[in-house]
């Protein structure tokens, strides 16, 4: 697989996992009507067979 092929596997991989990871919190958020002035939010990415784990934490502020 070329450099160009694989950058474009990952970032493909990354826009689905930005476009519904929005939608799955803008859910949550209305569904269960989340308040308060910042959600906590955790991301851990593993990779199978790979021993990979990386976490980004971060806060989102709510409307």
């Amino acid at each position: 697989m070329s450099e160009d092929a694989f950058n474009i596997s990952i970032r493909k991989f990354l826009k689905e996992v930005g476009v519904t990871s929005q939608r799955k919190i803008e859910e949550t958020v209305r569904e269960r009507q989340i308040s308060g002035k910042k959600l906590k939010v955790r991301m851990t990415l593993t990779a199978e067979g790979t021993g990979l784990t990386h976490v980004v934490e971060g806060e989102i502020e709510l409307p």
